[in-house]
């Protein structure tokens, strides 16, 4: 594997939640971080992608997406701090992961709102000159963020972007992150009832779209709903 592949999270690592975390080389109790803490990429390229999810993401769903960012930043460097991934390429990532969501995108086409808004984020990458590494590695990740599973492999990328969403969705592994750094998260980016905005979401894909792909997990718009270790924040 060359370094650019590595760079750009190409690494396979388990899908199963519960494997991958109990393949963690030292099990650390979390630490309290800030959002000061951790260095935002800034790139052109970051800017041009930040400016197209801000004007097409609800403003629940884009702060969902920092949040997501966050919390998988600090995920990698607190439990897995050997992983090689580039934060520019995991940035990107969260701000289109829900790209496929929104209400035009949603109607835009047959397909689930990730195989979609997948294909909508390679174009928009290639159209800015993203390498093919990146560009891929982000559409990979989308496509496979609800992905959830027991048997298998996905990559660095795609692993850091599942335990974050369904840790913000339904606070899933609520040990991963220390509740000082969710709630200095939850401050920068507030969920402005992110938890009913979702639910309501995931109801409105289902009925358009019975066949989609978001129906592999059980119970998802109740767990979304349901969780309680954001309620407080919401």
């Amino acid at each position: 594997m060359s370094k650019t592949e590595q760079d750009h999270g190409w690494t396979a690592v388990p899908l199963s939640h519960s494997k991958l975390l109990a393949s963690r080389p030292e099990k650390k109790e979390s630490q309290p971080m800030n959002v000061a803490d951790i260095p935002l990429p800034d790139s052109p390229l970051v800017k041009a992608v930040m400016a197209y999810a801000k004007e097409n993401l609800r403003a629940e769903t884009f702060h969902h997406s920092m949040r997501v960012f966050y919390y998988g930043t600090y995920t990698a460097y607190t439990h897995f701090p050997t992983w090689t991934y580039s934060p520019e390429t995991y940035l990107l990532t969260c701000l289109l992961h829900d790209i496929g969501t929104s209400a035009a995108n949603l109607r835009a086409t047959y397909q689930s709102f990730e195989f979609y808004g997948a294909q909508l984020a390679l174009a928009l990458l290639s159209s800015h000159k993203s390498p093919q590494a990146q560009s891929e590695a982000v559409a990979e990740a989308i496509i496979r963020h609800q992905d959830l599973g027991e048997t298998g492999n996905i990559t660095t990328v795609g692993a850091l972007i599942q335990l974050a969403t369904v840790f913000d969705n339904m606070g899933m592994n609520g040990e991963l992150v220390h509740m000082g750094t969710v709630e200095n998260v939850v401050e920068a980016w507030p969920r402005k009832g992110w938890s009913g905005c979702f639910g309501k979401t995931i109801r409105e894909e289902i009925g358009l779209k019975p066949w989609c792909h978001t129906t592999i997990i059980e119970g998802f718009a109740e767990g979304v709903e349901g969780n309680k270790l954001m309620e407080p924040y919401e």
